[in-house]
């Protein structure tokens, strides 16, 4: 179960953006789905540490990782959170190998045990990047930098998986491929997925749940699973053609998501 509640402000000269978002689930594979500038990369970043929200909470399975009220603030590394950036934030002066074991280092740890070396040989056999281990994230193709990406998030033994659009950096045309791969991935691992993504199809081949962002709030939570949805405010989205072959219940969800719900 990962409970999230939280409000933070971030701003500069020119502009202010408030973030006020609260969600609870307990399914396998959760979307946070709007436009960009909506708020759901803060809300991850928040979850994962790596921002200071101004009130609220951050629980997973019973542990509480943030409390503004109990004073209570685990810093990022202690979190177990596994974190895929955008755009992979691999090293590029790192080899695969070193880029997965990275997040098992630190300034005064930086051998591996014999059981940390271990679990990089097992990630690098279970992405199949065993004969790349010695390569640089320069000479990869997009979809090997995000399994070396993936096997670093999940080096660390992570509660959870923190995904910030997946997809968005990869020709389309592997789309399709990696979804099926990374839903593989979660299955292999039995750990539960928080993907944000803009993508209606994202949603649609991935999550269980989805909770539609918009103007840095939640305004609608959609059950994936049989088309059951809360809506919080009204608001629309944009989205593309729906493919001929799409089942009544995909094409609902798929209009639930572009904000035009059906009743």
């Amino acid at each position: 179960m990962i409970d999230v509640d939280l409000r933070l402000t971030v701003s500069d000269r020119s502009r202010r953006f408030d973030l006020a978002v609260r969600f609870a689930t307990d399914v396998p594979f959760a979307a946070l789905y709007g436009p960009s500038g909506a708020g759901k990369s803060l809300t991850l970043q928040a979850i994962a540490g790596l921002l200071h929200p101004s009130s609220g909470h951050v629980r997973l399975d019973g542990r509480t990782l943030y409390d503004s009220a109990k004073g209570i603030d685990v810093a990022a590394p202690a979190r177990r959170i596994g974190y895929l950036f955008q755009h992979y934030a691999l090293f590029p002066h790192l080899s695969v190998r070193e880029n997965i074991a990275f997040g098992l280092t630190s300034w005064h740890r930086w051998r591996l045990s014999a059981e940390q070396a271990e679990r990089v040989q097992a990630l690098l056999d279970s992405f199949e990047l065993g004969a790349l281990a010695e390569s640089r994230p320069g000479t990869l193709s997009g979809g090997q930098q995000q399994r070396v990406a993936l096997a670093r998030a999940l080096a660390c033994q992570p509660q959870v998986l923190l995904l910030d659009e997946p997809f968005a950096a990869l020709n389309p045309m592997l789309r399709s491929t990696l979804r099926a791969e990374l839903a593989q991935v979660r299955r292999q691992w039995g750990i539960p997925v928080l993907m944000i993504t803009h993508d209606i199809d994202d949603v649609l081949e991935l999550a269980d749940m989805a909770f539609v962002y918009g103007k840095g709030q939640i305004v609608q939570e959609i059950d994936l699973r049989n088309g059951a949805s809360r809506e919080l405010a009204a608001q629309q989205f944009g989205t593309g053609a729906s493919p001929k072959d799409e089942t009544p219940l995909r094409s609902k969800l798929r209009r639930m998501l572009a904000g035009a719900t059906h009743r």
